[in-house]
């Protein structure tokens, strides 16, 4: 420190200590003693004898390691305009201010001190500072130096300089440069060139007596003063490889870690396909065995409607243990076809879900979300589809589901919210979405994943293209057997829902859609027969809000690929009895492998 740093150093020590009077004369006559010693550092004196002056102001501690190792720096170039602080000049990029020298000999009696011959020429007025060699320092150093270069580096980047990819580095310390220094750190230096080169493929080097190149003079661009190429005892030289055709360039640890993570995803993925297939059998002989006897007709009603009967509860057989006689349940009954065992599952699904949310609790949680503005609310499902068949039009409307239990999965990759994002931006009118966990795959989270998968690509679409987008309503396709279903799913987000009436009776129908109304949910009813279309004309008007005629045989879940079912429907009087009761402008729509239909 300078004289001057010193007087205010000790000013600011005087004027917190003491009384009043005392700390005054103390304080005076200490700047008198500065002032005497401030004159007398004034008078040019030899480098020794500055060090000595130097030193007397020191601690114990800090006389003890400058008289370790006494190094000179020059200045280089000039103090104006530089930053006086090393670690904040290398931090910026601007390179070292002083030139380190060793003292090669020293004169005990005219203070005098010698440089390596040839090292340096002095000139006269150049400034000179006092280094001693500290690790903490030299931690420090080396990652200012290493900021300074990649601030150089982002400079560049920004205006518009062509960065080629760094491909490595090699790192040439010398040999004082170790462990010892580093405070018994091994590759401290190449961790530290790891860290701001955390790309690089390569870094190495080796330890040499000295290094020749220029003091850092890639880092502050053209330097000021001499810097030519010059051999340094005691430091590190970094050199940075770029590629100049930036080619991609080889790296065995990333090749290794690219082939790990490639494996995985192989296994992943036949793990996924083995689930798939695994889910595809399990749901098949669902459909197919359990849900039906083999080789059996399932028993139909007079007018042609099969005869389905809800699960049975308390069906067992009688044990006797001693003088006890025991009730043990069985599941003795089977399902005469596909539909009735659909059934009975989807009832025991149900009751699981009320043994964790009683109906009670279901439906205050959903009064309150329709009493909170903050919640969504069902829109209109139906409007955009009449809207969109104007004129006649022909409307298709789109519908996700996971897997078929007749075929299995429709796809590997079932990614609901890409399919509804690509719906969304297609310009679907309204979607449908199976939420059956039972036969197709489905959950009641992918009813709010196509809610907010739509709202977030309509406003995308929107941004992108200045045209309002609209998201489109969700129907939840799904065997609807209780007002407790009916609940979940409003809570979910659906907008309307499908009513299969080949699984209802007329009182459970006309209770479903009264509910359904008070829920603000719209109703599509899906008919296989002319005594559900009737059945369906038996409700008020405006109980539902379109009819679908569905091409699926409910004894084995399977389509008529020929289309009758469908078409027979749509010439029967029934439905023409159905467009007179309820409206003709009431949307009569086909669902079952229509498509494929010549």
């Amino acid at each position: 420190a300078t004289a001057e740093e010193e007087l205010g150093y000790q000013d600011q020590d005087l004027s917190a200590t003491g009384d009043d009077e005392n700390e005054a004369d103390a304080k005076a006559a200490k700047r008198a003693q500065m002032a005497a010693d401030y004159a007398k550092a004034r008078i040019p004196k030899p480098p020794l004898a500055e060090a000595n002056f130097l030193m007397r102001r020191l601690s114990d501690d800090d006389q003890a390691f400058m008289r370790r190792a006494l190094l000179i720096g020059l200045e280089r170039g000039g103090s104006i305009g530089k930053t006086p602080n090393e670690l904040l000049r290398l931090a910026k990029g601007e390179g070292h201010r002083f030139t380190v020298r060793q003292v090669a000999s020293a004169g005990m009696k005219d203070g005098s001190v010698t440089f390596p011959l040839g090292s340096v020429d002095v000139e006269v007025g150049a400034r000179c500072r006092f280094f001693v060699r500290d690790g903490e320092f030299a931690k420090k150093e080396v990652e200012a130096l290493w900021t300074g270069y990649k601030k150089k580096e982002l400079s560049e980047t920004l205006e518009g300089k062509d960065v080629s990819p760094v491909t490595g580095c090699m790192v040439f310390p010398t040999l004082d440069r170790g462990s010892k220094l580093f405070g018994g750190k091994a590759g401290y230096e190449s961790g530290v060139v790891s860290t701001f080169l955390p790309g690089v493929p390569s870094i190495s080097g080796f330890y040499a007596n000295g290094v020749l190149g220029k003091l850092d003079g890639t880092i502050g661009g053209a330097p000021v003063g001499p810097n030519e190429n010059m051999l340094h005892g005691s430091a590190s030289c970094y050199v940075v490889f770029r590629s100049k055709t930036k080619r991609p360039f080889f790296s065995p640890k990333q090749a290794m870690i690219d082939a790990a993570d490639a494996a995985a995803a192989k296994a992943a993925a036949k793990a996924a396909e083995l689930e798939l297939a695994a889910e595809d059998e399990k749901r098949s002989t669902m459909s197919k065995s359990s849900f039906g006897s083999e080789g059996q007709v399932a028993p139909r009603s007079p007018d042609g409607e099969l005869i389905v009967r809800r699960r049975e509860i308390h069906s067992g057989r009688s044990l006797s243990v001693s003088t006890v006689e025991w009730s043990v349940a069985e599941k003795m009954a089977k399902p005469t076809s596909a539909l009735e065992g659909f059934m009975w599952e989807k009832e025991t699904q149900v009751d699981r879900q009320r043994e964790r949310i009683p109906l009670a609790l279901l439906m205050s949680q959903c009064k309150a979300a329709m009493m909170d503005p903050s919640k969504p609310k069902p829109r209109d499902w139906i409007g955009p589809v009449k809207q969109a068949g104007a004129d006649g039009k022909f409307v298709i409307i789109p519908e996700c589901k996971r897997m078929e239990p007749t075929t299995g999965s429709l796809r590997k990759r079932y990614d609901l919210q890409k399919l509804v994002k690509q719906l969304t931006k297609a310009g679907a009118p309204s979607i449908s979405v199976n939420s059956d966990s039972v036969l197709f795959g489905g959950s009641m989270e992918d009813i709010t994943q196509a809610r907010e998968a739509s709202a977030a690509a309509a406003a995308t679409e929107s941004l992108d293209s200045n045209d309002g987008v609209i998201a489109p309503p969700v129907l939840a396709s799904d065997l609807l057997l209780y007002p407790y279903q009916l609940y979940k799913l409003r809570l979910a987000g659906a907008d309307a829902v499908n009513l299969v009436v080949g699984a209802l009776d007329n009182k459970d129908l006309l209770y479903l859609t009264k509910i359904a109304s008070t829920l603000q949910l719209q109703v599509v009813a899906s008919v296989t027969s002319e005594v559900q279309i009737k059945m369906i004309n038996k409700l008020g008007a405006g109980s539902v809000s379109a009819i679908a005629l569905s091409n699926r045989e409910l004894e084995n879940f399977d389509f008529d690929t020929s289309g009758e079912q469908a078409l027979n429907l749509l010439r029967s009087e029934a439905l023409a009895a159905f467009r007179e009761n309820h409206g003709a402008d009431v949307p009569v729509l086909v669902e079952g492998r229509v498509g494929i239909i010549e």
